[in-house]
Order: structure tokens, then C-alpha cells, then sequence
């Protein structure tokens, strides 16, 4: 698994859903703007489809995530959702629209439409009206995303990203793999902080060079 022009590959294992990651927006941000790395995401997989109603405990668990991740990342919510949406514990849909969005070279761009959606705007992006018409915000083919997200080559990809998930063994979202030639490295196992994780990368690079020199 190796680009054309053999730069390291960093893998993303996160889930649009998943509070951390909205957390970890300045690290990835940055990483994006990094042109040492070929970033690249990896659908992790919170929760399965399911149309039924988020369970009283499992709301009170994501609600605390929420706050603790407001506490120690800074990040935003809008806790109007709520009560504006009716919660369901599903984010496989998210995660196949982030794929279906990047059949038309936008899969990234899809993943933070999301987790804008989801978090300041009140939207749930367990529905698929509500990833359509994200797609549309992106000026994507509506007709094609649509039937993309649905489609049984979207949900292949989706478990081709849950077998990389498993092969890294990442468990906690967000994670960060460095693939440097047919080496890996970590640069984090959840979330960190922004300075950390940017100082790691930059001794890995960096020590990768002097070695190249000797």
C-alpha cells in the first residue's frame, strides 16, 4: 500500500460521528495542509444501521462524551439537536457517505460537512435526506451520490476500511498510522493534543531523513 510518488501515507481511522474526531478538527486541519503526508481516511465504524431510537442510557453516554470532549478540546456543540432530532444509534450511513462523496473527489471535504452538520447545525446525519442534501451543499451529482450510498460497491469500500481498521488494530477513533515505505508508526491511539501529535510526526519525518543521508 504505497502512493505514486512513494511520500508516507497517513491514515485517519475516525467516524464523522464520533465526538473526538470532532475534537481533533485543528490537528487534522493541519495535517491536510502538511504536504509531507498523502492523508488519508479510513472509515472506523461507531455504530451499525438501525432505525430505532436512541436508548435513554446510550444518550446520556454520548451527551457526556460531548461534554467532555467540549471540556478538554474546546470544540462546539449545539445541543439543540437533542431536541430538534430524534437520535439514533447509526453511524455506518455517515461513514458511507464520506465514501460515496470521494467517487467524486470529495470524500474529505463530505466527512467535515458532516460533522458540521451534526454538531453546530442540529442535523442528523443518520438519515439519508439529511447526506443528500449535505451532498448538495459540496455541489456534488446528487442522483449519483445518492444511488452510490446505497449501492453494494459503497458498502464493500466500507468493509474494506473496517478490515484496515482491524489490521492496525485501532480501537479508539481518532487514530493516526504513518506508513513510511512498509514501515508503520503511531502517532495516536484517541485523541491528543494538537501540539503533541504535529511534534511526533515531525520527529518521525525527520528522523527518517537522517537516516536516509547516512
Amino acid at each position: 500500500m504505497q502512493n505514486e510518488n512513494n511520500a508516507p501515507i497517513l491514515f485517519y481511522v475516525a467516524d464523522p460521528m464520533c465526538s473526538w474526531c470532532w475534537g481533533f478538527t485543528p490537528t487534522i486541519e493541519a495535517l491536510r495542509a502538511d504536504d509531507r503526508v498523502d492523508l488519508r481516511y479510513v472509515m472506523g465504524g461507531l455504530a451499525r444501521d438501525s432505525q430505532e431510537p436512541m436508548p435513554a442510557d446510550i444518550r446520556s453516554y454520548v451527551q457526556g462524551a460531548w461534554r467532555e470532549v467540549e471540556s478538554r478540546t474546546g470544540a462546539r456543540f449545539n445541543w439543540d439537536f437533542w431536541q430538534q432530532c430524534e437520535p439514533r444509534r447509526s453511524t455506518y450511513p455517515a461513514c458511507r457517505a464520506a465514501l460515496a462523496a470521494a467517487n467524486q473527489g470529495r470524500g474529505q471535504e463530505m466527512f467535515h460537512r458532516i460533522q458540521q452538520a451534526y454538531y453546530l447545525e442540529a442535523r442528523n446525519p443518520a438519515d439519508s435526506e439529511t447526506l443528500v442534501a449535505l451532498a448538495g451543499d459540496l455541489d456534488l451529482d446528487g442522483e449519483r451520490f445518492a444511488a452510490d450510498l446505497a449501492s453494494d460497491a459503497i458498502e464493500e469500500a466500507l468493509q474494506e476500511d473496517f478490515h484496515l481498521r482491524r489490521r492496525f488494530q485501532a480501537t479508539a477513533f481518532p487514530s493516526l498510522v504513518l506508513q513510511i515505505k512498509e514501515t508503520y508508526r503511531w502517532l495516536s491511539r484517541g485523541w491528543e493534543e494538537s501540539n503533541t501529535v504535529l511534534a511526533r510526526l515531525d520527529e518521525i519525518l525527520h528522523s527518517t531523513i537522517a537516516d536516509e543521508v547516512k
